[in-house]
């Protein structure tokens, strides 16, 4: 497999299989969102558009980057996440880096929303589908977010089917200065306690793939066949 690593900015063409990367904490939060019970995340286009959904659909739950805000419910936090029962509901997610790149590659074939604790799913997806070229979009910094894009080499090792030793790149995303900003409260909306969400390995069995529903760009769980019992 022939595994690219390119900022938002940097995307070009339409791939045809995109790894959109967001480690802390857009797909790191979405996660969470499945693990309490949501049964879908709809990526906004803006703040403007999440409130207009809200207002269309009062029983869906908006979430936003930094600090709390008229009209949005929660905030992209994990660890804020973890007393909050989201059960059979819809979540509108819009975030300044997660939500943006998966929608600049919303017209591709197939599209992963991913970060490390749902890496292997991932990377298990990727084998079963046995692409000869992975875009993965490394969403924070330009591109040069080294949790993310430590984080898509660390997939794209799996993918091809190398025994990949997590450690290195684990450390890489924990000494990442979006990991120094969040333990020393620098960003609103957030909890030092993040961080260790953030890095928890492989804690969901579940993949998550974006396509567009209705106009809107929605996130599923989708677990690789690999993965359930026989």
């Amino acid at each position: 497999m022939k595994a690219h690593f390119l900022g938002i900015a940097d995307l070009t063409d339409v791939p045809d299989v995109a790894v959109v990367v967001d480690v802390m904490r857009a797909f790191t939060v979405a996660a969470w969102a499945f693990a309490k019970g949501a049964g879908r995340v709809v990526l906004a286009e803006s703040l403007e558009d999440a409130l207009a959904l809200k207002a269309l659909r009062p029983d869906w739950v908006t979430l936003k980057d930094g600090s709390p805000a008229p009209g949005f419910d929660l905030v992209n936090s994990p660890a804020l996440l973890q007393n909050t029962d989201l059960s059979g509901r819809t979540v509108v997610q819009r975030t300044t880096a997660g939500t943006v790149g998966a929608l600049a590659v919303k017209d591709a074939p197939l599209v992963l929303c991913a970060s490390f604790v749902v890496a292997e799913a991932t990377a298990g997806l990727l084998r079963e589908r046995a692409s000869r070229e992975v875009t993965f979009v490394v969403t924070g910094g330009s591109g040069r977010a080294e949790e993310d894009l430590a984080c898509a080499e660390y997939i794209a090792g799996r993918a091809g089917g190398d025994a990949v030793d997590a450690g290195p790149y684990l450390r890489r995303a924990a000494e990442s200065r979006s990991a120094a900003e969040l333990t020393q409260g620098v960003r609103e909306g957030s909890s030092p306690d993040d961080v260790a969400f953030c890095l928890e390995l492989d804690r969901f069995p579940f993949a998550m793939a974006a396509a567009v529903e209705d106009s809107l760009m929605g996130l599923r769980q989708v677990t690789p066949a690999a993965s359930l019992p026989a």
